[in-house]
């Protein structure tokens, strides 16, 4: 009667159902919010400005063009053409990586499946859904997209391996080059492919070809980041971040093992039951020499330490730079349960985990009433001033004003406009307007014409 409890498409479907919970929301919610709306720049100005996928801009133009350097912008696009047809919504973004994601995380059951018994893939994947990726995959963010794409792609590489059918290669070729294309830490998934070679043993024709195409995905991905980016960066003038270099690294990192480590221990489940789980699973693999487990998380620990040290103080301080990792840890858990011969104990250890996670992420569902407030910034701006003036913004780095605004410009710092000759140079530059969020470090800007005043927010004109 209750066999569907037993499939994982049911639960799968059960968290897509929970993750519906304010998916029509704007991108108001304290988690990064700020990172979301580059994203949605980026599709509303396929929309507005050009539908170029190869120059993605976005709304801090700084008096320029917006073109920017960033990942490969495949969900922005995907929002832009979904926009074609029914009208740009904030939330088409959070849909589209919801959906893909939990796609995704059914080929992660599907590929574990085949390495793995079929128990250990099913408390993996029930642990994966209840991790961090619960709130990121939902989220204007290509955190979980770019692996969901991996591990589709892995699924028809794992699927070539078996039954060598050229389809298969291509679908591996090309889910996962868009997967690594759309952020690059994806790229560690293809640690999985030497995990599938060890497990089933290819000829070597096979292994050479599926070799092959991944130099030739690794290629694309090389030249989206690390020559065209720099080109758009160069021509257009807007800064890329290519990672940092071992030294600074390792040094940024070394001085910050504390937050690393809370990384682990927290924001990779948000729970501490599955995280002793996950220990534990991962201790006694060891003390068994399960070697399956033991392969495939040396190889993709080699690499996530490189892409930690390369992303230096990024690492520590976003806790979303974990979420590659996370599918690992969710195999520990898998081994771990799967090691408890009482059912019922570990079905009771594995739920109270995920209810522990889900609980430590609701606040991430919850939009605080008086962030609405942002949302009434386009009418205002547009009752006295063209769509197309360039304003700024004290965002303080963030761009959730001058996009919730729909206007182009600059994001300065608080102190900036305490300074005339930043004033002076952003209206030589076109400025017309700026735009003040109070706080205890501004509550007004010196010698301009005050055009809008509320409890939040000011607007001047600068005078010509």
């Amino acid at each position: 009667m209750f066999s569907f409890f037993n499939k994982i498409e049911f639960w799968i479907g059960l968290f897509f159902v929970i993750r519906l919970w304010g998916i029509t929301d704007p991108p108001l919610e304290m988690g990064h919010h700020w990172r979301q709306v580059t994203g949605l720049m980026v599709a509303r100005n396929f929309l507005e400005v050009d539908a170029n996928i190869f120059f993605p801009r976005v709304d801090e133009s700084n008096g320029g063009t917006g073109i920017i350097g960033m990942e490969f912008p495949l969900l922005n696009y995907l929002h832009f053409l979904i926009s074609l047809l029914f009208g740009y919504q904030h939330w088409y973004g959070r849909a589209i990586n919801l959906i893909i994601s939990s796609i995704g995380i059914l080929y992660f059951y599907k590929i574990i499946k085949k390495v793995l018994e079929e128990e250990i893939a099913f408390y993996a994947t029930l642990a994966l859904l209840g991790s961090t990726w619960f709130v990121f995959s939902r989220k204007m963010m290509p955190d979980t997209f770019c692996m969901a794409l991996m591990f589709v792609g892995l699924y028809f590489g794992c699927q070539y391996i078996i039954y060598p059918k050229t389809k298969d290669l291509l679908l591996f070729f090309s889910f996962t080059t868009l997967g690594a294309l759309s952020k690059i830490p994806a790229l560690m998934g293809f640690t999985f492919i030497i995990w599938f070679w060890w497990k089933y043993k290819p000829s070597k024709k096979i292994m050479l070809l599926q070799a092959v195409f991944i130099f030739f995905s690794i290629l694309m991905v090389y030249y989206w980041y690390f020559v065209w980016n720099l080109y758009l960066s160069e021509i257009y003038g807007n800064w890329y971040n290519i990672g940092k270099s071992f030294a600074k690294g390792s040094e940024e990192l070394s001085e910050n093992l504390l937050k690393i480590a809370e990384n682990f221990y927290f924001h990779s489940f948000n729970s501490f039951i599955l995280l002793g789980i996950s220990i534990g699973g991962i201790l006694h693999a060891l003390y068994r020499k399960e070697k399956s487990i033991i392969i495939i998380t040396a190889l993709f620990l080699s690499i996530f330490i490189i892409y930690a040290i390369k992303s230096g103080y990024f690492f520590y301080h976003h806790n979303y730079y974990m979420i590659p990792f996370i599918p690992i840890m969710a195999i520990w858990v898998g081994y771990g349960l799967n090691s408890i011969s009482s059912s019922y104990l570990k079905t009771l250890i594995l739920f109270a985990g995920i209810i522990e996670s889900i609980a430590n992420q609701q606040h991430d569902f919850i939009i605080k009433p008086q962030e609405y407030q942002k949302m009434e910034l386009e009418a205002i701006l547009d009752s006295f001033m063209s769509r197309n003036d360039l304003i700024a913004v004290n965002g303080n780095g963030n761009p959730q004003l001058i996009y919730l605004s729909h206007r182009k410009g600059w994001i300065a710092n608080d102190e900036d406009f305490k300074d005339p000759n930043f004033i002076n140079s952003i209206k030589n530059k076109g400025c017309k307007w700026i735009l003040i969020e109070k706080n205890d470090k501004i509550q007004n800007v010196k010698n301009l014409e005050k055009k809008f005043e509320n409890q939040r927010f000011i607007i001047y004109k600068i005078i010509k």
